[in-house]
């Protein structure tokens, strides 16, 4: 799941299995601190980059078995080592939010799905791999439920990013439908507006519900606390269709509420699929 969506979704919550929560808060830990440093306060990006490059130099220490030189990597090294966690996973986090520090437009929709590749499939990838479950077919179904995480979360937030200066949308699919910044800046939902974003909250929702097979195939609590994961992105995507995509006035939260449904709607899960499965997306918006 991507790191931003944390807020929406449980971290090593009661239901994970209690061996396996330690070494998710450590992911969690390493994966928040990295993006915070790309994010968070009013450090100038060669201080951003510089502080994400310390990061690179302890997986490197841990990597070349030295001693880390800080508490956060002196914990991660011995869960890496005992778990034979892929250091180059950890390595396309600290690459996706690097960029984040440089990019702020993406020309296609290519290119916002390989930003996904390393600012969200990378955790999916990792916990599997705490799992002991890398079987291809897996890490497939887990990478389309991280890149669908990742776009649902840049739906809900493109209010948010544009004041943090990025867009997260392709750039030709805008030009195609008249869409500029001056729009996004100017919060217009319009029918235009509403040309545009319906397909991109459908194409999430397919795709989140094509990597859905990963919850029905992992079994006990691990199984349980995914269909939780993907029942929640999947009432975001409800939340997002209700306000036709007007994210500007009606940002989508899930509240109390929302997760008692969650919950009720995951225990059924295993015997369906998730509640407001995405219809095929229009022709032209797949990729």
């Amino acid at each position: 799941m991507p790191v931003e969506h944390y807020e929406n979704f449980p971290v090593a919550s009661w239901v994970m299995p209690g061996r396996l929560r330690r070494p998710v808060e450590l992911i969690y830990a390493f994966a928040r601190s990295a993006d915070d440093l790309a994010d968070e306060g009013d450090a100038l990006p060669a201080a951003r980059l510089h502080a994400l490059d310390a990061y690179r130099a302890e997986l490197d220490r841990i990597d070349a078995g030295r001693l880390p030189e800080t508490p956060l990597f002196r914990a991660l090294a011995p869960m890496i080592a005992e778990r034979a966690l892929p250091l180059v996973l950890f390595h396309d986090l600290l690459d996706a939010f690097a960029q984040d520090v440089v990019k702020t437009r993406y020309a296609n929709f290519d290119e916002v799905l390989d930003y996904c590749r390393r600012s969200a499939n990378p955790v999916g990838r990792l916990l599997l791999h705490l799992f002991e479950r890398t079987e291809p077919r897996l890490l497939g179904w887990s990478d389309r439920i991280c890149s669908a995480l990742q776009l649902i979360n840049f739906l809900q937030d493109i209010a948010v990013d544009w004041g943090k200066g990025r867009v997260y949308l392709a750039q030709d699919e805008m030009a195609a439908h008249g869409i500029s910044d001056a729009q996004i800046a100017a919060g217009r939902a319009d029918a235009h507006w509403q040309a545009f974003v319906i397909p991109q909250i459908d194409r999430a929702g397919a795709m989140l519900i094509s990597g859905a097979p990963l919850a029905r195939a992992l079994q006990g609590r691990v199984g349980i606390e995914l269909r939780i994961i993907v029942c929640g992105g999947s009432r975001i995507v409800h939340r997002l269709r209700r306000v036709d995509g007007d994210v500007f006035r009606h940002r989508p939260q899930l509240g109390r509420l929302d997760w008692v449904a969650i919950i009720g709607r995951a225990l059924w899960f295993p015997r369906g699929s998730p509640e407001d499965a995405a219809p095929p997306a229009p022709s032209g918006a797949t990729r």
